[in-house]
């Protein structure tokens, strides 16, 4: 009988289903969480999310009859082999050890896996390709503009280019011992950590200079020298019309003409400053910690008793009063563009223009709202963490977006195309939202998967692919290994049992029974 190929492509998206996030190269990462009331952008069709897939295929939930068009292979041996193509797709996938090695080709782009410890993609839209060693420890990222080299976040080699082939504006950074590179307008810099070295444009300053850090060390910005010795105890300011020394904590002092004047007196317990002397909103402030604090400019009046417990502001830029009757646990906000009203921790509401954020509890339960004409957000959280909703939806298409996460039980996501994905256990999906972690650490700890979509497709994998099943249509396959494995078309139906030792066929009214893997067995039945 031959071979039944009506399944192949769907039956693709079960190998991924071992490794469910190793997606096809359009799979975009996970939404990240917005927090404050800043509103991203509707995404651009096609810049909107492309459908998460049934499996790790772009093959997943596809009209049957993408599978004739050319034949493709299946072959399976769990958990040490599971390899499948589909060459009408340009798509093939080996998997060895479960979710532990992957190889992965989709038209001229690449994935490579040795889970947990490395992870490469090859994409060859715009020529990039990234590489990460026990993400997120280490990264290599090479892109048509910049060339990166990142581990831990302490070492660092980086090189930007203004035209292909072009480098510029090369960086390296060995936290806390040496940064090295190029500034545009300063030329290059290089510093060994605390010795020696200048470091241009970098870390908020403009310039830095140092020679026996602590011993001696200076910063410029933005016309101003502060100059340390014994850093930080002693310290001088120069720059046009303005001067100042400090001893600290005992004394200090500081001003520029016309500009700012400051002065603390054992510090912390005094301090006073007057800054803005040539805007239209000088701005005086004081300090006797932590018993006052005031602070006076025309646009806001602020005080403070027994900081940061009672107080109250009058910010009439931003049009609203603050009172803290007994911050944080007791505070009021009015205003034009926000109200709030907090009481924990039994409840807390506030209210900005698009943006309404509430307090069940502290920190039990907390609930977000995002609203405007281009973008809607309701995200709601028990304990942070352990329960995670995130809703997202773009009115100018009504599109709509949904992850949910219980920690350590469940992932549960929708993808603005109707394709459902639902996951077991989930260890750090409701704290982590990364695309890292769901391609290196997820598919090592997923026991169950499941993907469908709202025409009744769906693709299930349980044990990394031990037992399989997709449903595509009227069409039906699955695979418990290696007991049994059934496939089912429109035209033909097969039944096999310990890898093919027993394999029953039928097509129309043909019937073939064959055993001990022979490729010839008995028929009856047709013309």
């Amino acid at each position: 009988m031959p071979r039944i190929t009506t399944h192949i492509a769907g039956l693709l998206t079960l190998c991924a289903l071992s490794q469910p996030v190793q997606a096809a190269p359009a799979q975009p990462a996970q939404p990240a969480q917005p927090a404050q009331p800043a509103q991203p952008a509707q995404p651009a069709q096609p810049a909107q999310p492309v459908p998460e897939q049934p499996a790790q295929t772009a093959q997943g939930v596809q009209p049957a009859q993408t599978a004739q068009k050319e034949e493709g292979t299946i072959f399976t041996f769990w958990p040490l082999v599971d390899y499948r193509t589909s060459p009408a797709d340009g798509f093939s996938n080996l998997s060895l050890l479960g979710p532990i090695f992957k190889f992965q080709n989709k038209g001229e782009d690449r994935d490579t896996a040795f889970r947990p410890l490395f992870y490469r993609k090859d994409r060859s839209k715009g020529s990039a390709h990234a590489t990460y060693f026990l993400y997120p420890a280490a990264f290599h990222e090479n892109t048509p503009d910049s060339d990166t080299y990142e581990v831990m976040r302490l070492f660092q080699v980086s090189n930007f280019r203004k035209e292909e082939g072009e480098k510029k504006n090369g960086t390296t950074t060995f936290l806390p011992f040496y940064v090295s590179g190029e500034s545009p307008k300063r030329g290059k810099y290089r510093a060994f950590i605390p010795f020696y070295g200048d470091i241009y444009d970098r870390f908020w300053r403009d310039e830095y200079h140092m020679v026996m850090f602590p011993l001696y060390g200076s910063t410029v910005n933005r016309g101003t020298t502060t100059k340390h010795y014994l850093y930080p105890f002693f310290s001088t300011t120069s720059g046009e019309n303005e001067t100042g020394f400090e001893v600290f904590p005992l004394y200090g002092q500081s001003h520029k003409d016309g500009v700012y004047r400051k002065r603390f007196v054992l510090w912390p317990f005094y301090t006073s400053e007057t800054t803005g002397m040539n805007t239209e909103n000088p701005t005086d402030k004081a300090t006797l910690f932590p018993l006052y604090s005031r602070t006076d400019s025309p646009k806001k009046t602020s005080r403070s008793y027994l900081w940061p417990f009672f107080g109250y502001t009058d910010d009439r830029e931003k049009k609203y009063q603050e009172v803290d009757y007994f911050w944080p646990f007791i505070t009021t906000v009015r205003g034009e563009k926000r109200n709030a009203n907090t009481f924990l921790p039994l409840y807390a509401h506030d209210v900005r223009p698009e943006y309404e954020k509430t307090w069940y509890l502290w920190p039990l339960l907390k609930r977000e709202q995002m609203h405007s004409n281009i973008f809607n957000q309701d995200q709601d959280r028990v304990l942070y963490f352990l329960y995670r909703d995130n809703r997202e939806m773009w009115p100018k298409d009504g599109s709509t977006r949904r992850r949910t996460a219980m920690w350590p039980l469940f992932l549960y996501t929708k993808s603005p195309e109707g394709v459902s994905a639902f996951s077991f256990p989930a260890p750090v999906e409701s704290v982590l939202d990364k695309e890292g972690i769901e391609e290196n650490w997820a598919p090592l700890w997923r026991l169950y998967q499941r993907r469908w979509d709202e025409s009744g497709n769906s693709a299930t994998s349980i044990l990394w692919n031990l037992f399989w099943e997709e449903r595509r249509g009227p069409e039906l396959a699955y695979e418990l290994f290696p007991l049994v494995s059934y496939r089912r078309t429109t035209q033909a139906r097969d039944l096999k049992l310990l890898k093919g030792l027993v394999s029953l066929k039928h097509k129309g009214d043909e019937h073939e029974l064959s055993l001990f893997w022979l490729p010839f067995g008995l028929k009856w039945g047709g013309t």
